[in-house]
């Protein structure tokens, strides 16, 4: 063993055993490092948008409890919506400054801030024209018009050219067929009630229960006139909407900045709706200061939760999956409103909410499977051509090294 560890040649023999067996080590790093990006790409592409928009709806159901029983006890709406994103614009006041400072933006041009004006425009008509929507009908037709939103957003996705549409491609006919399936079981949940599928118990009803169900049956004096009326307004904000969501994802693009676009649209929102408040409510006091806890709490989670931190992931959420994904969760927010309903406000679970949730939820996992299977289809072909681009290169860079040892 001596003699032969102290042959001339042994060195020579046993170098380049060293290189391969880093560059074996290196291989299982790079491979591992492979899965751990690609499960990251996964999880941030799909898990995360995911959870964030079911989220929202969550929130964004225990925000309109929580207005409900602020207007049953006598809080106007237009003064709700001013003092909402009044908070909201307080709120994000260091956005644009740590923006600045996490990343590099593009100079605010006129244009974008003009998008951003039009922006605010169309989301404050939007509110406006909502409630009064609400008031001329019921927040029962609201619901039930609200449900049409996926299916306007991505005709309009389809016309800005947002959406591709190809018919004999499986990933489109999920789509419009989940799209289609979905806003059926929303209609069904909202216009078909059916039996109770467990008896009532009087002790699992709470006070809200009684001002929910006031809130959902149309007024007394509602007239058929009235009925269209508020059908109509309620058709043309859920017209705006897509529109909001597509204009957004436009500035995205251009200004990648969630927190400071959604501040100034806050800020502008803000002027208009005070403004709008103003001329409607006038400047009594008995409009303007708050007359319960109720109000308080529902106005401050709105304003923190709602216009402040809701819009801002929306808004990123937008830019990474476009505005027919965001969208699509509109039908799914009328299960978390059932299970809120049941387990919150002691509502008495009917045949027709199972049979619209469950088709709710067969149509929102198609159209989720036609958008997955879309971007998996426009993927595989880039993976392709950069490993033949790879394999095609020569590894000189691996082979450089390991002759430079052996002729030293």
């Amino acid at each position: 063993q001596s003699v032969r560890s102290s042959h001339p040649l042994t060195p020579l023999l046993a170098q380049p055993l060293l290189p391969l067996s880093k560059a074996f080590s290196e291989e299982e790093k790079t491979g591992h490092r492979r899965r751990k990006m690609t499960w990251g790409y996964y999880f941030q592409r799909d898990v995360l948008p995911f959870l964030a928009m079911v989220s929202l709806n969550i929130i964004s159901v225990g925000i309109s409890t929580l207005f409900k029983a602020a207007t049953m006890e006598g809080m106007s709406n237009n003064v709700f919506v001013a003092y909402d994103y009044a908070i909201a614009s307080l709120i994000l006041i260091p956005a644009p400054f740590l923006s600045k400072r996490s990343s590099v933006l593009p100079p605010m041009s006129s244009s974008i801030m003009c998008k951003i004006g039009l922006l605010g425009l169309i989301g404050s008509s939007a509110q406006i024209i909502l409630y009064t929507g609400i008031n001329y009908s019921s927040p029962t037709l609201a619901s039930a018009i609200g449900n049409l939103s996926p299916a306007f957003t991505f005709l309009f996705a389809v016309i800005c050219r947002m959406e591709r549409v190809v018919i004999r491609r499986s990933s489109s006919q999920a789509k419009i067929l989940g799209t289609i399936v979905a806003i059926a079981g929303a209609f069904v949940v909202t216009l078909y009630k059916g039996p109770p599928i467990f008896p009532p118990e009087p002790t699992s009803l709470v006070q809200l229960n009684y001002q929910s169900s006031l809130l959902q049956s149309p007024p007394v004096t509602t007239t058929q006139e009235h009925w269209v009326l508020g059908g109509m307004c309620l058709t043309l904000k859920y017209i705006l909407t897509p529109l909001w969501y597509i204009l957004l994802t436009q500035i995205m693009k251009e200004y990648p900045a969630e927190f400071t676009v959604i501040f100034l649209y806050n800020v502008i929102v803000c002027i208009i709706t005070s403004v709008f408040a103003l001329i409607t409510e006038g400047t009594s006091s008995s409009a303007w200061i708050f007359s319960s806890s109720t109000a308080i709490a529902s106005v401050f989670c709105s304003g923190v939760l709602g216009s402040s931190v809701s819009n801002g992931v929306e808004a990123w959420v937008l830019k990474l999956k476009g505005p027919v994904f965001v969208s699509s969760f509109k039908p799914f927010a009328m299960i978390v409103a059932v299970a809120m309903g049941v387990t919150l406000l002691g509502d008495i679970l009917h045949l027709g909410s199972l049979i619209g949730a469950i088709t709710i939820a067969i149509g929102f996992y198609m159209l989720m499977w036609g958008k997955s299977k879309e971007e998996d289809d426009d993927t595989i072909p880039q993976q392709n051509s950069h490993h033949v681009s790879s394999t095609l290169e020569p590894h000189s860079n691996e082979k450089v090294p390991l002759l430079q040892k052996l002729n030293q």
